[in-house]
């Protein structure tokens, strides 16, 4: 099994990162990658992967949260990051217009940038997008000719969006949105419809916790360790062995990140 998305920078994890992936090996978790959410959470993801080599990588990206800090010192900053091999895609970009906390213009002008970027050195984009999928594949579609690979991480559209994603070659990453029985309930009906080459599983932790496992975690903070649970749902919603799913998207990860 490998998390292709843990926010391991983040300040709920300060006080006990090294057990957090202590707790994911021992879980089964073959690998996992840092996300790079903002230029500077970037570097700390980098540095993190580096403490875990050829268990952890990062990814070096600004999120559309943090779109209006997008600079050209922002840009030299992930492109340095794109040299070392612990940083294996270019992301978490997109666009997000369900918060806007940068505005649309600003998410549009980030996140093609960043494209921009990942076409030049070659490397996979780690997609975002929430409430702006017409716009989203606007952006995107020129580009993805000139990349390599493409996963949209943590989906949680409709059918419709789906099936557009998987027409256009994207790799799909699903989460624990998926064992939600209040919002998940249109996901987990998709879930037969992505084909087994293209899906990916990821914990997004410290967030969605899944809703559905028991006993709930003191904290209610999620950790990659959690990930075999939403292999085990995945799997029962696609009518598959859950140890035979675990490998073949641990494979699909290794493919598309080069790990």
């Amino acid at each position: 099994m490998i998390d292709i998305g843990v926010n391991l920078t983040s300040t709920q994890f300060a006080k006990d990162r090294k057990l957090v992936v202590k707790r994911a090996r021992e879980a089964g978790i073959t690998g996992m990658l840092i996300t790079g959410t903002s230029a500077l959470e970037s570097q700390q993801a980098y540095h993190l992967a580096t403490q875990h080599p050829g268990y952890c990588w990062s990814t070096a990206g600004v999120h559309p949260h943090h779109a209006s800090e997008w600079s050209d010192d922002a840009a030299v900053t992930l492109r340095r990051l794109a040299e070392k091999p612990e940083v294996v895609a270019i992301g978490e970009c997109g666009l997000d217009f369900n918060r806007n906390f940068s505005e649309p213009e600003q998410q549009a002008y980030a996140f093609n940038a960043q494209l921009a970027l990942a076409a030049e050195l070659q490397l996979p984009v780690f997609l975002h997008c929430r409430d702006a999928h017409t716009r989203f594949i606007s952006v995107l579609e020129p580009w993805l000719p000139q990349l390599p690979a493409a996963v949209l991480h943590c989906f949680t559209g409709n059918r419709d969006e789906l099936l557009h994603c998987l027409e256009l070659g994207l790799s799909v990453g699903i989460t624990g949105w998926v064992c939600d029985e209040r919002r998940g309930l249109e996901l987990r009906e998709l879930m037969p419809l992505i084909p087994a080459d293209r899906l990916l599983l990821e914990t997004d932790a410290p967030w969605l916790l899944p809703r559905d496992m028991r006993p709930r975690p003191v904290s209610r903070r999620n950790e990659p360790c959690f990930l075999p649970h939403i292999v085990q749902q995945v799997a029962l919603l696609r009518g598959e062995n859950a140890a035979e799913l675990a490998d073949k998207t641990a494979d699909n990860a290794r493919r598309l990140f080069g790990l």
